[in-house]
Protein backbone atom coordinates (compact mmCIF):
# COMPACT_ATOMS: atom_id res chain seq x y z
CA UNK A 1 0.00 0.00 0.00
CA UNK A 2 2.87 2.38 0.72
CA UNK A 3 4.77 1.41 -2.46
CA UNK A 4 5.03 4.06 -5.20
CA UNK A 5 2.38 3.81 -7.92
CA UNK A 6 0.14 1.43 -5.95
CA UNK A 7 -3.44 2.32 -6.78
CA UNK A 8 -6.84 0.71 -6.94
CA UNK A 9 -8.10 3.30 -9.41
CA UNK A 10 -8.49 2.65 -13.13
CA UNK A 11 -5.58 3.52 -15.42
CA UNK A 12 -5.25 7.25 -15.93
CA UNK A 13 -7.08 8.18 -12.71
CA UNK A 14 -4.46 9.05 -10.14
CA UNK A 15 -0.75 8.35 -9.80
CA UNK A 16 -0.66 6.17 -6.70
CA UNK A 17 2.00 8.35 -5.09
CA UNK A 18 0.03 9.92 -2.21
CA UNK A 19 0.56 7.29 0.50
CA UNK A 20 4.10 6.57 -0.65
CA UNK A 21 5.06 10.23 -0.30
CA UNK A 22 3.26 10.52 3.04
CA UNK A 23 5.06 7.45 4.34
CA UNK A 24 8.47 8.83 3.32
CA UNK A 25 7.76 12.21 4.91
CA UNK A 26 6.63 10.70 8.21
CA UNK A 27 9.28 7.95 8.47
CA UNK A 28 12.35 9.33 6.71
CA UNK A 29 11.74 13.04 7.15
CA UNK A 30 10.55 13.02 10.75
CA UNK A 31 11.66 9.64 12.14
CA UNK A 32 8.08 8.63 12.88
CA UNK A 33 5.76 5.76 12.08
CA UNK A 34 2.73 5.45 9.83
CA UNK A 35 0.42 2.56 10.70
CA UNK A 36 -2.85 1.44 9.15
CA UNK A 37 -5.78 -0.62 10.47
CA UNK A 38 -8.49 -1.65 8.05
CA UNK A 39 -11.66 -3.72 8.25
CA UNK A 40 -13.46 -4.58 5.06
CA UNK A 41 -16.86 -2.94 4.93
CA UNK A 42 -16.16 -0.79 8.02
CA UNK A 43 -13.35 1.61 7.19
CA UNK A 44 -9.67 2.38 7.56
CA UNK A 45 -7.74 4.15 10.30
CA UNK A 46 -4.31 5.72 9.79
CA UNK A 47 -2.12 6.36 12.83
CA UNK A 48 0.75 8.83 12.50
CA UNK A 49 3.31 8.67 15.32
CA UNK A 50 5.94 11.43 15.49
CA UNK A 51 8.76 11.65 18.03
CA UNK A 52 8.76 14.61 20.40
Amino acid sequence: MFQPFFTTKPTGEGTGLGLSMSYDIVTKGHGGQLKVKSKEGEGTEFLIILPV
